[in-house]
């Protein structure tokens, strides 16, 4: 069966429709589906996209393309709007680079089914689900009018409080009234009728966005807070004036954010102080972040203020009581007889009031409970009125529920989502899990579901009938098949500061291999230390944890001899008639298992583990011990790799460039603190770069501008207890749970610049390597990624969390295709170099700075070599594979391969 998945949209929720979108592609069990990708972009226009450009990290490191970019002095990450109106000519070509536009009456002839991955206005309002009705192709999730109840808050609101149902008290606030409104008189009136706190709301928006609490009644807060619901900015000349260059361009640059700004378009209206307001003046509209800029340097400092709207913007504002109390989130599903089945709620832990944007999708920084830890019956209760809910709402296929239990036990739900986030760990994966179906059963479930529901409804009952009996067969079929894959152990995790991206690597290399039809992957856990390590086997409701901590919590409750909660038996006992037909084995407990076991149940080993343990070869040697093929360099090659100090040194030697290094140790500053830092200020002018000399992943490293920084870094990295020193955390501006271990020594570096070079940038290459037919080690190196830092160094959020960050694939060496090409080649002759110097095998990616010369001269500076890279959905590894023809699955796939045949190889020789 054909599956349209369309993902992207037109809402400021597109980056992560366009990594959930891209987690169903990867999902789908190839055995019973075709995926097909149809990408929507920000005007609405439907793409058959190229599927090289489903692993680009953002919708803007692709979408427009480069090419169709106008010139501009600053580098900014654009949205297709930006453009201004384009010709149909104009808009055909820039779509021509990524794929091709299909017209809605083509649909029909590409799918037989539409999975919907998007999400906010355009995907979740009624407004697809009504335009695939009437070309007659069935699609996931809810029908029309729950779909357009799902979206709007205010109707859910008026809904709830006409049946009865708990919500808390709240008022609506119109643009028009506000216009002309009295903030202070406003705030004082709402405060009486609801009280303080007060919750802020963007009514038609998801994830967080336009959500503020205002605590306090300060008018210039609460103005703010309904700007920001609205929307809306205003900046005043004393706050333009304050900024330098580099600041006036990181405002404007946050403001053209979709989430955390107003996103682009926008009207700007100039005030002056001493002139009157001219009614009805029409308001300029800036579509490019650089004609924004221009228009600002201009307007001040003679006018006072400029207020900017969204063209996109909200036209009221959805004012809530505050409610205390545990935020719990919870997925109700139809079950087999077309029945609401609430699934485990989870409890959203957070490290601030509002589950933000970066909480929810970046790893690590709030946690999921699941189920909540309440009384039992407080669980049930929540399950039924999430049913309720459900049932009241004509939601169809499954939904998400969020809300609030009191410590009185009172229940709020609020916020329904007819299409939930589909990133591996979101709480629609994460809930499935706990009923025994990992991502590939659960979507076969959903596309099943909503086949009926489609029926039901009465879309082509003669064609769904027939579809669905070929579907049923398919996967009963499926279950009478004996599964002869190649088994293969997925270790994650560990202990280090990249844990928790070592996990998100880990379950992307799961997912993609337990949706082929070669291999039966086995997710391990690896926990310990330095002197022992410790392996478990992880159930998938357990790999599918927020992150590595959670995992490990886990872990230690099943040693200690905790039982599963019994609120999850009863759910999975009533889940059974949909666990007995899709899922393929049933939910356990993390269980230790030796390295003997794992060579007795695995036939090879994919290491997705970074920095210590794992990329420092001592994994490597225990595997060897019992014939475990694996992925990557070889124990000998992982142990020098791992020292960024000894990389470097060797490189040196060998003739390559790199930055100018020394180590720096905790014994020295322990000795004379003062003494310490006058050896580093004379070796090395400020600003030079501090960071550990064997973490990856942006982990701790920071450019060092001051005195005050160096001390800070040093005293943070040396303490003596787990938990970050608070005053060096403000110094270094540590975001919040921002890893930073704590070591024996690190490494500075001087930093490395333009040094008067025609072109500089920062690349990352990835190799793959092979054996050919005489058995001699091929190395193939990949056109590099260019990797654009907003701040002084590339962050962990522009690594990793979905719509931040942006690489740039291949680089751009040169505006000349063939100089391009010219200086590309000079740098991966010299990433080969880095290969065969350090013995690198399997795979790799290596970090560098480029600097072409006025008289064409290429200077290659390398960075560090990470011999197990990052292999989350968006890593630019991918990008670069994929320009070499290889899907992410076949690289995966010759990765594997190439650790058989070296295991192979050596068993030969001996």
């Amino acid at each position: 069966m054909r599956i349209g998945i369309f993902f992207g949209g037109t809402s400021r929720e597109r980056e992560i429709s366009f990594a959930g979108g891209r987690t169903v592609f990867d999902n789908l069990d190839k055995g019973l589906f075709q995926p097909v990708p149809i990408f929507v972009d920000s005007q609405g226009h439907f793409i058959l996209l190229d599927w090289q450009y489903l692993y680009k990290g953002t919708i803007r490191d692709f979408y427009p393309p480069v090419a169709a970019l106008p010139p501009a002095r600053h580098p900014w990450q654009v949205y297709l709007e930006s453009l201004g109106e384009l010709s149909e000519e104009a808009l055909a070509e820039l779509i021509g680079h990524v794929g091709r536009q299909v017209q809605a009456s083509e649909l029909p002839k590409l799918m037989d089914f539409a999975f919907l991955a998007l999400h906010g206005p355009g995907g979740e309002d009624g407004a697809i689900q009504g335009l695939l009705e009437w070309v007659g192709i069935p699609y996931s999730g809810s029908g029309i009018l729950p779909s357009a109840f799902g979206i709007d808050k205010i109707a859910q609101k008026k809904l709830l409080k006409a049946t009865g149902l708990p919500t808390p008290d709240f008022y609506v606030l119109t643009a028009e009234d506000w216009a002309t409104a009295d903030p202070a008189a406003t705030l004082s009136m709402l405060g009486r009728e609801l009280g303080l706190p007060l919750v802020l709301k963007a009514p038609r928006q998801g994830s967080s966005i336009g959500i503020s609490i205002l605590k306090a009644e300060d008018p210039a807060l609460f103005s703010a807070a309904v700007d920001r619901a609205l929307f809306r900015r205003t900046l005043t000349a004393a706050e333009w004036e304050e900024l330098d260059e580099h600041g006036r361009l990181a405002w404007v640059r946050q403001l053209a954010d979709i989430r955390e700004g107003i996103g682009l378009p926008v009207t700007a209206t100039a005030h002056h102080a001493d002139l009157p307001a001219v009614p009805g003046a029409t308001a300029t509209i800036f579509a490019h972040p650089e004609a924004l800029l221009d228009f600002l340097m201009t307007a001040f400092p003679s006018a006072s203020a400029v207020v900017l709207a969204s063209t996109t913007g909200e036209t009221q504002v959805l004012v809530e009581s505050f409610v205390a109390g545990r935020e719990f989130s919870c997925i109700v599903v139809e079950d087999e007889n077309g029945q609401p089945l609430a699934l485990p709620p989870t409890e959203i832990v957070k490290g601030t009031e509002v589950f933000d944007y970066r909480a929810k999708y970046l790893p690590g920084l709030a946690r999921k409970v699941t189920p909540i830890d309440l009384p039992e019956a407080d669980i049930e209760r929540i399950r039924q009125q999430c049913q309720a809910m459900f049932r009241t709402f004509g939601f169809e296929v499954y939904a998400r529920l969020d809300g609030f239990i009191q410590a009185d036990g009172t229940i709020f739900l609020n916020d329904p989502n007819t299409t939930s986030g589909m990133l591996p760990a979101s709480f629609f994966f994460h809930q499935a899990a706990e009923i025994g179906l990992n991502p590939s059963q659960f979507l076969t479930y959903l596309i099943r579901t909503s086949l009926a529901a489609r029926r039901r409804g009465g879309l082509k009952p003669v064609q769904l009938t027939a579809q669905l009996g070929q579907l049923d067969a398919a996967i009963a079929a499926r279950q009478q098949v004996q599964d002869d894959r190649l088994r293969v152990a997925v270790i994650m995790g560990g202990y280090s500061s990249e844990r928790h991206i070592s996990v998100e690597s880990g379950r992307n290399i799961y997912e993609k291999l337990s949706s082929s039809v070669k291999y039966r992957p086995m997710p391990i856990f690896l926990a310990g230390n330095s002197e022992e390590f410790r392996l478990y086997e992880l159930p998938i409701n357990v790999m599918l944890k927020d992150n590595a901590d959670d995992i490990r919590e886990k872990i230690e409750q099943a040693e200690a001899g905790h039982a599963a909660h019994p609120v999850l038996a009863r759910i999975r006992q009533e889940a059974a008639g949909i666990t007995g037909t899709y899922a393929g084995q049933p939910v356990a407990a993390p269980r230790r298992i030796s390295f003997e076991e794992l060579a007795e149940r695995a036939d090879e080993v994919f290491i997705a583990l970074h920095g210590r343990p794992g990329e420092d070869g001592a994994l490597q040697q225990e595997l060897e011990k019992f014939g475990l093929p694996y992925n990557g360099s070889g124990a000998a090659s992982s142990a020098v790799t791992i020292n960024k100090f000894e990389t470097n040194r060797r490189l040196r030697e060998a003739g390559l460039r790199v930055a100018n290094h020394r180590l720096a140790y905790r014994l020295e500053w322990n000795a004379d603190a003062e003494a310490f830092y006058r050896s580093l200020e004379d070796e090395f002018p400020y600003p030079f770069i501090a960071k550990p000399a064997d973490d990856g992943c942006s982990s701790a490293v920071k450019k060092i501008k001051n005195r005050a920084e160096l001390a800070a870094f040093s005293e943070q990295i040396f303490r003596q207890q787990e938990d970050l020193l608070a005053g060096p955390a403000e110094v270094l501006h540590l975001g919040f749970k921002e890893e930073f271990p704590q070591k024996e020594a690190f490494l500075v570096e001087t930093l490395i610049g333009p040094d008067g070079a025609a072109k500089f940038l920062e690349v990352t290459g990835g190799l793959l390597t092979s054996y050919d037919t005489t058995g001699q080690l091929q190395i193939e190196v990949f056109e590099a990624s260019e990797a654009l830092a907003t701040g002084e160094v590339l962050s962990l959020e522009e690594k990793f969390l979905a719509g931040e960050g942006q690489n740039i694939t291949p680089a751009r060496y040169a505006t000349d295709a063939a100089e391009r090409q010219r200086i590309s080649d000079e740098v991966k002759r010299t990433l080969r170099q880095v290969a065969e110097i350090l013995h690198i095998e399997g795979y790799a990616r290596i970090d560098a700075f480029v600097r072409v010369r006025q008289s064409g001269a290429v200077e290659v500076l390398i960075i560090e070599v990470n011999s197990l890279p990052g292999m989350t959905p968006a890593t630019c590894i991918f990008h670069q594979t994929a320009l070499a023809g290889y899907t992410p699955y076949q690289f995966i796939d010759r990765i594997l391969d190439f650790g058989k045949a070296r295991a192979e190889k050596i068993i030969t020789s001996n």
